[in-house]
This record gives structure tokens, sequence and C-alpha cells, in this order.
């Protein structure tokens, strides 16, 4: 298999403080899911108005994460990511990363509960096809690194952002894959 183009590295807390907005982490999980899109088409995706998702938008471009690109009309530019993916680096490296990855965290619950919600309308290939499992592991720290690592190299192929070759029939898919010690109701880890 080709190399797989890399995430961009994000250690700035400030850019990690501007992502920490829902509405900005929305329009950037969106786009980077179905690729350009105008300020109206972001607008329905994420239950806003299109003149605050340019506003949120324009923000974004100014830390390098999107961009316009030229439209089919041009009346209005389409804009897209910059990148394939994000890394975020470990949870300790400060509060800034735990307030993103609690917006994320939201956001990946947002999207299940819209599929749940519309479930009734979904064609049947997708409801049976979807999967919302979970998994009680027993690991090392450092067979879950391993496990995670394999998630990934299995799962990145197939992201909007890198795949051309998707069939004619595939639709934009939401996947995510958590993996944390779990922690019981009084604050320990479970044992």
């Amino acid at each position: 298999m080709a190399e797989l183009p890399p995430r961009r590295r994000v250690r700035d807390a400030e850019l990690m403080k501007a992502l920490a907005h829902p509405l900005r982490s929305a329009l950037l999980g969106y786009l980077l899911s179905v690729g350009p899109r105008t300020a109206s088409d972001c607008a329905t995706a994420v239950d806003s108005s299109a003149s605050n998702c340019s506003w949120h938008l324009r923000q974004l471009a100014q830390w390098g994460l999107v961009e316009r690109v030229e439209g089919t009309d041009g009346r209005e530019r389409p804009w897209r990511a910059n990148d394939v993916g994000l890394d975020f680096g470990d949870l300790d490296e400060g509060a800034e990363r735990l307030a993103l990855a609690g917006t994320w965290l939201r956001e990946a619950e947002t999207l299940a509960q819209r599929f749940i919600d519309s479930s009734d309308v979904i064609e049947p290939e997708w409801r049976t096809s979807a999967a919302m499992n979970t998994y009680a592991l027993r690991v090392t720290t450092a067979e879950l690194e391993e496990l995670n690592a394999a998630v990934d190299a299995l799962v990145r192929p197939y992201t909007g952002t890198i795949r051309k070759d998707a069939p004619p029939e595939a639709k934009v898919v939401h996947a995510d894959w958590r993996s944390f010690l779990r922690i019981d109701a009084d604050g320990r880890p479970s044992s």
C-alpha cells in the first residue's frame, strides 16, 4: 500500500483553543468528511446560519486549516479543508487538549444520535451495515498503542480526503475509535 499523507500535527495551544469551539470543530469535521462546500452548505449540515459559518470558516482559514477554492458557478466560492486529518498528541499535554478532545467527543456523539434519530428513513442496507460496538479490553499500554496503530492503518485509506477510488455508490460515513483506561464512578481505574 502507498504511504498515506501525514496528519497535521497540532501543538499550538491557541490553535487548540480555537478548535475547541464547537462550531469550528463541526465545520472542520464536515469539510474533512465531504470535501469542498459553501458556507450555506455548511450551515445546513451543522445547523447554523451561513453568515455564522462564513465567519468561523474565516477564523479556521487564519490558522491554515481551510481555504477558499474556485466554485463551479463563479458566484460563491466553496471552502475546503487543507489537511487529511489532525494529530493532537497526548492528552496529558495541557488543558487546551482536553477541551478540544471534549468538543470532538460531543460532535461524535451528536453525529451518532442523528443517525439513531434518522434510522427509520435510512436505507436498510446502511442501517444493517452500521455498527455501534463496545468492547472491554484487557491490555497493556504497549498493546493498546499497537492496537490503535493497527486500527488507524486499517481505516485511514478510506478517509474522504485521501481516498480517490471510491465507488460511485459510496457515501460519507462517520467512524471513530475510542480507547482509554476505564474509570469507575468513584474515579478509580476499573480492576
